[in-house]
């Protein structure tokens, strides 16, 4: 018997507390804490109706299992739409039921409803579990990513 679809939608201000619970999880898999600030500020970009950040759910049975932060960009390359995946996670207990893999096919389709481009996400060089299914979905690609942190003043 075929597992379940879930259901990938916009979220929504009833999702919070699921959210919020996945967005967690999400930065302790990273090794990374997400205090309340930075949970507060993120969800309020996502329930701006007009915010680059925008957030899909996935659903199973009713319970949040899963969300994507996907993010419109300008590719100087086309001079058209490209779109950034900023995060993607699946709740431990729903892995490898097709939910990272809607949530994709979800984006995917959004962006070409938005016209289209490049849609491009990054992900830990020892997730090799993501890799996995990554490697099914897109072409990865050869490009070295480099981050520095800024201090925000003004010299």
């Amino acid at each position: 018997m075929m597992a379940e679809l879930p259901l990938v939608r916009a979220v929504s201000a009833e999702d919070r507390e699921a959210w919020q619970r996945l967005f967690q999880a999400y930065g302790v898999f990273y090794e990374t804490a997400f205090d309340d600030d930075v949970c507060q500020g993120v969800w309020r970009w996502l329930m701006e109706d007009n915010h680059p950040v925008q957030c899909f759910v996935a659903e199973k049975a009713g319970v949040v299992v899963g969300f994507a932060h996907l993010r419109a960009q300008h590719d100087t390359f086309t001079a058209g739409p490209s779109w950034f995946l900023d995060d993607l996670f699946t709740a431990p207990e729903a892995r490898g039921n097709g939910v990272a893999t809607a949530l994709i096919d979800h984006v995917k389709h959004f962006a070409g409803t938005q016209g289209g481009g490049t849609l491009r996400w990054i992900t830990a060089a020892d997730n090799h579990g993501a890799q996995r299914l990554y490697d099914a979905l897109a072409q990865r690609t050869s490009w070295v990513v480099y981050q520095d942190e800024t201090d925000g003043t003004l010299r």
